[in-house]
């Protein structure tokens, strides 16, 4: 079972596999419907060596144009119509989604050729004009499911096909343990030997720090932040605790509070974001020493979006700002400082950790914003998003909005570290429109275009190293 967990769904067998089964899928799938579909049956096999290639080709431009359309038409509606996104989706996930259509299509187009046209003595494929096939047979009911199954076995190959691409695109999910979430469910709650015991003094300062000679691997365990004021309930969190943590006396250890992305969980900072990896590196060119790390859950279910806010949604703002400060601070060894207590996330994450700290800079006083959008949104237009929020009451959105916030305040003495995707256009964008407002509101900060990549995984997990040296120097870890 862990050899099956472990497998990559990015590179390597699984892949290849997966691109040969749908390349031989999508070819069955074509020979067949542009071979009914022109009658070469009509004239028996031995004509169709001459004709098949251009009819195949005819086929494939077809159905390629009308799946195109029917991918837009459902893009539209799902972000105008019903509202399932705020953003357009990125075009190398549409167009592999239209691959997954045109194999749909040709799949519907054989099974009506198998299971409709045949009965009624027109032209399916393998048969003539009177429904009888060059050897004068009729295709039997045993030949027919046969074939159903065949053509079935082709376009999940496609299916398959287009979704390994666009989880590969994404970068959320590289192994099949992560696909099916068994990885995380591995990790342990966190134990009462690592939690702060009631009335211990408050951990040393990190001035003091010696790491020792043989220093033990970070740790990630998995905790309940009840929603004490604000009534919120989430998710479970997850939780690093790094190498200088499990040392004792452990010292006064900076805090970086995570949000993934929406829709999305928690988990996803584990998998797509390689955030163990990414810290454990971190904590090993710092003598042991990584922010404790604790990624939390805005939203309360994976189609949640509460737009990090006290809203008519939920009480977001009031759980990340005061309910889950007071769980760290209560249960774990951490500096109480706001100077050493950092936001982060990534697309809606990244808004999330943009308006942590613009609203509660004497919470957090600085953030890593991965491909944040320019402000929360449910939808595109967005007057839909107010009217869910507030009750169409702009104003009272607005004022609580990154842009409105950063140019009513100054911001002396806060940093903000912002990275996009180069391939990502509109959250380039969003992220020049961003660190320009901050620089004039007194943040420090940095910005950076992670290379290939677009709206995926890769730029928080490609950006994390620099963010956090980008905190390290803040928080006197490094020069």
């Amino acid at each position: 079972m862990d050899y099956l967990d472990g497998l990559s769904l990015v590179d390597g067998p699984v892949v290849w596999l997966v691109w040969a089964s749908a390349a031989a899928g999508l070819a069955y799938l074509l020979w067949h419907v542009a071979l009914r579909h022109t009658g070469l049956a009509r004239t028996g096999l031995a004509h169709a060596g001459r004709r098949e290639p251009g009819a195949a080709v005819a086929v494939a431009a077809t159905v390629t144009l009308l799946a195109a359309a029917l991918v837009a038409a459902v893009h539209w509606f799902l972000l105008y119509a019903v509202t399932v996104f705020p953003a357009e989706l990125p075009g190398e996930t549409l167009a592999w989604s239209v691959a997954g259509v045109v194999a749909l299509l040709l799949w519907l187009m054989r099974l009506l050729g198998l299971w409709g046209r045949g009965r009624t003595g027109t032209i399916s494929t393998g048969t003539d004009s009177t429904g009888t096939s060059p050897t004068g047979t009729t295709p039997s009911r045993p030949h027919r499911l046969r074939s159903s199954a065949a053509a079935t076995a082709a376009f999940l190959a496609v299916l398959a096909l287009s979704a390994v691409q666009i989880n590969i695109y994404f970068g959320l999910n590289h192994t099949v343990g992560d696909l099916t979430g068994a990885a995380a469910a591995r990790i342990e709650p966190l134990e009462a030997g690592l939690t702060r015991a009631a009335g211990a003094p408050a951990a040393t300062g990190l001035t003091h720090w010696q790491a020792p000679a043989h220093l033990p691997d970070g740790v990630i365990r998995k905790a309940v932040i009840p929603g004490t004021v604000s009534g919120f309930q989430s998710r479970d969190a997850y939780v690093y605790l790094p190498p200088a943590y499990l040392g004792s006396p452990r010292p006064a250890l900076p805090v970086l509070v995570l949000f993934s992305g929406q829709p999305g969980g928690p988990a996803d900072w584990l998998t797509g974001g390689a955030l163990r990896s990414r810290l454990d590196r971190f904590a090993a060119e710092h003598a042991g020493v990584a922010p404790v790390t604790v990624v939390v859950d805005p939203n309360g279910s994976a189609s949640g979006n509460t737009l990090c806010m006290d809203s008519r949604i939920a009480q977001a703002d009031t759980f990340l700002a005061q309910d889950v400060p007071d769980w760290i601070k209560r249960t774990l060894d951490v500096d109480p400082d706001p100077r050493q207590w950092a936001a982060g996330g990534f697309s809606f994450g990244g808004t999330c950790a943009i308006q942590m700290v613009t609203r509660h800079p004497d919470v957090y006083s600085a953030a890593l914003a991965f491909s944040s959008e320019e402000e929360p949104a449910l939808a595109k237009v967005r007057a839909k998003t107010i009217e869910a929020s507030f009750g169409a009451d702009a104003g009272a959105f607005d004022q609580l909005t990154p842009l409105r916030v950063m140019a009513e305040h100054r911001f002396d003495g806060h940093g903000v570290y912002f990275a996009a995707g180069d391939r990502d256009p509109q959250f380039t964008g969003y992220m020049d429109v961003l660190s320009e407002a901050a620089r004039r509101a007194g943040f420090s900060v940095e910005t950076h275009r992670i290379a290939n990549a677009g709206h995926s995984w890769d730029v928080a997990s490609g950006g994390l190293p620099g963010g956090l040296d980008f905190l390290a120097r803040r928080w006197g870890i490094a020069p």
